[in-house]
C-alpha cells in the first residue's frame, strides 16, 4: 500500500478488497450492457501505455493509488492466483439500492458486489488447500486476521463528496450565484454525519471490527491553487451530452493537471491521488474519523 507517488514502501498489507462504485472501478463493467464505461479514449490517456482500461478517468484511480506497485485485479477478469492479494469489485453506476443507475443499464450493485466477495472467499480456500504450508500462512493472515464475516476486520468508509459541485449538477440546476448548488451539498452532509455515526456503532458492536470514516468533503475543500488547480467547475474532456461521460476518441485538454474534473461526473487522476494520499495520511483533522489509514494499517 502506497498512495504516495514516486515513493517506494514496503507493503503494509497482504490484501486488499474494494467495493465500490466508478470511482473505484478498474475494468468490472467492460464488458457489461451499460453506457457507465471508460474502456475507450480518451479514458486512459496518462494510464500506462495511454490505454483505456475501464478506470473512469485521464489516468490512475484512488483505488491505484491506495493498492499495490502492481493494480489489485477486477473481479471480472482475476483469475487463478490474481486473487491472492486481492480483488477490486467496484463497479460504475453501483449504489447501496439494487435500482441505483438502472437508467445507465447493467451494473454490480453492493449486494452483488458483496456476492461476489463470497466467492472470492471460497476460491481462496480451495487455493489455500493446494498451497505449501508457507503460502498457506500467508495467505490465512489475509483472510482470517483481514475479514470480518463476509466483510473485512478493517474497513476504511469513503463518505460522498461535494456532489453539488460536480459540472453535470451545475449544468442542470441553478446556483443561485454559489459555486456549486447548494441544496445537493446540504443532503450530502447530513448523509455523512449519519455515516459517521454509523461509524461508531459499528466499532461498538462488532467484536474486534475497526471501521473508519473518510470525509472526501473535507478533503475537496481548501485551496485548489495549492496543488496547481486552475479550472474547478469544467470537465477536460469533451463530454456527451446524453451521459456527461467523455465523448470517443475526442482530443482532452492538454492541462490536466490543472483541472478538478476529467468528465462531468469524475476528477482527474491528480485529485485521485490528493484523495488517496489524505486518506492514507490524514493533512487534517477532519479528513479521517478516528484515524487515518496509516494508523488503521498500524492497529
Amino acid at each position: 500500500m502506497n498512495p504516495i507517488q514516486g515513493q517506494q514502501q514496503q507493503q503494509q498489507v497482504p490484501c486488499l478488497f474494494f467495493l465500490g462504485d466508478s470511482q473505484f472501478d478498474n475494468g468490472n463493467n467492460n464488458l457489461l450492457l451499460t453506457s457507465a464505461k471508460a474502456n475507450y479514449p480518451p479514458y486512459g490517456v496518462d494510464y500506462a501505455d495511454g490505454r483505456a482500461t475501464g478506470r473512469f478517468s485521464n489516468g490512475k484511480n484512488i483505488a491505484d493509488f491506495l493498492g499495490f506497485e502492481q493494480p489489485v485485479p477486477p473481479f471480472a477478469t482475476a483469475r487463478g492466483s490474481d486473487i491472492v492479494k486481492g480483488v477490486n469489485y467496484a463497479s460504475g453506476a453501483a449504489g447501496i439500492l439494487e435500482e441505483s443507475g438502472i437508467q445507465l443499464g447493467d451494473r454490480i450493485s453492493l449486494d452483488r458486489q458483496l456476492l461476489n466477495h463470497r466467492l472470492t472467499i471460497a476460491r481462496l480456500s480451495l487455493l489455500l488447500s493446494r498451497l505449501s504450508s508457507s503460502v498457506y500462512d500467508y495467505l490465512s493472515k489475509c483472510l482470517y486476521a483481514t475479514l470480518y464475516n463476509t466483510g473485512a476486520r478493517k474497513v476504511a468508509v469513503f463518505g460522498i463528496g461535494l456532489l453539488g459541485c460536480l459540472p453535470q449538477e451545475l449544468a442542470m440546476y441553478p446556483t443561485n450565484g454559489s459555486p456549486c448548488a447548494d441544496f445537493i451539498n446540504n443532503d450530502v452532509q447530513l448523509f455523512n454525519d449519519g455515516l459517521k455515526s454509523l461509524i461508531d456503532n459499528l466499532n461498538s458492536n462488532l467484536p474486534n471490527a475497526q471501521f473508519i470514516y473518510i470525509n472526501i468533503t473535507s478533503i475537496s475543500l481548501g485551496d485548489p491553487s495549492v496543488i496547481g488547480i486552475r479550472v474547478g467547475n469544467a470537465p477536460c474532456c469533451v463530454v456527451s451530452r446524453r451521459t456527461g461521460q467523455c465523448a470517443p476518441t475526442q482530443v482532452p485538454c492538454s492541462n490536466r493537471n490543472e483541472n478538478t474534473f476529467w468528465d462531468n461526473f469524475h476528477p482527474t487522476e491528480l485529485l485521485n491521488l490528493v484523495t488517496a494520499s489524505r486518506a492514507y495520511n490524514a493533512t487534517e483533522p477532519s479528513d479521517a474519523y478516528p484515524v487515518d489509514i496509516r494508523r488503521l494499517v498500524q492497529q
